[in-house]
């Protein structure tokens, strides 16, 4: 039996280089998906996203995110990202970030399928490599969900990441499985169910329910970075607090700018942190104490509390009930 396609979700301040290595450490996905390059008139490629791309070591296909809505920029920006070495170009039609959809950029574009319909055209008369699309179920209902599928069959796209959520519906109301199951029935290319996906066993319901060929995580592959693993060659694989405990450290090592120092690190640190802490233990005591610290110090105090001197207890697979992540950035 075929294993299901994985792919860690792009996410913006999030899916770095670093963080792509730090993951590989514990089991790739199949795919990368890079932050997404801001395109507009006169942008330019980011060189810090870029670095996800051009030192990308992993040895797996990496796909090049752009977010913007100018067609003439849009295929300027693909033909530049096309030098490189990359699986295909991705277009983001899902960010749900206000400061994003108000631009009408991302899941903002969901609002206008005529106006969708107009750059998949364009886009894909002008990459001859993979397309593929990232994007949610419509921006604040459904309507025009049906109508953003027969445009994606029309253009060729090779490939859709389908959060099963609305733009307004941000991360918080409920996937429908039914509606990527539809998708899946209607699209000639293969669908990646994504959202609220916490656990590889999730992962086998939802592939499932909707017979998608794989499926993308984002948030808890922050929390649970073994997920991938878990899905494929070690479907049993057991965590322990004292290998959280590791992970943060490289987290630290890997992932955390040299440059931010004091508070500015706490906090940057604490992002994933938020994601981390819903499943170390069921009262939530690592995360209240984890939002308190001031200091680099204070914080390494709760890590070596909560999992150091628990090394051996188990870290729960699936984050525990009621323990809401605040993260201070975009992901999927």
């Amino acid at each position: 039996m075929d294993l299901p396609i994985t792919a860690l979700a792009p996410m913006q301040d999030v899916t770095s280089l670093g963080f792509m290595q730090v993951i590989a450490s514990y089991g790739s996905p199949d795919y990368w998906f890079t932050e997404y390059f801001r395109v507009y008139a006169d942008s330019r490629l980011e060189g810090e996203i870029l670095r996800s791309i051009t030192e990308n070591t992993t040895g797996k296909p990496i796909f090049a995110q752009m977010i913007g809505e100018s067609i003439p920029d849009l295929i300027r920006t693909a033909k530049e990202l096309a030098k490189y070495a990359i699986a295909g170009i991705d277009l983001n039609l899902g960010c749900p970030a206000p400061r994003v959809y108000r631009k009408n950029v991302g899941g903002g574009l969901l609002r206008d399928p005529a106006r969708v319909g107009q750059i998949l055209a364009a886009l894909r008369s002008e990459i001859p490599g993979k397309f593929s699309v990232k994007m949610r179920l419509g921006f604040d209902h459904t309507e025009s969900f049906l109508r953003i599928l027969e445009l994606i069959n029309l253009y060729q796209v090779d490939l859709v990441s389908l959060h099963g959520r609305t733009v307004k519906g941000g991360y918080h109301s409920e996937v429908r499985y039914d509606l990527i199951a539809i998708a899946v029935n209607n699209l000639n290319c293969p669908v990646l169910a994504n959202g609220n996906i916490t656990s590889a066993a999730v992962a086998r319901s939802v592939l499932n329910h909707t017979q998608a060929a794989g499926v993308m995580i984002g948030r808890s592959a922050i929390r649970n970075p073994w997920i991938f693993r878990q899905m494929g060659s070690e479907p049993g694989a057991e965590i322990r607090l004292g290998d959280v405990y590791e992970y943060i450290a490289r987290l630290v090592a890997q992932v955390c700018p040299k440059q931010l120092q004091g508070r500015s690190k706490v906090n940057y640190l604490k992002k994933y942190l938020n994601f981390i802490g819903q499943s170390v233990d069921p009262q939530g005591q690592f995360l209240r104490q984890m939002r308190l610290a001031q200091t680099e110090l204070e914080l390494w105090r709760v890590c070596d509390r909560f999992l150091a001197q628990q090394a051996d207890q188990l870290y729960s697979l699936e984050p525990y009930a009621g323990l809401v992540a605040r993260p201070s950035c975009e992901v999927s």
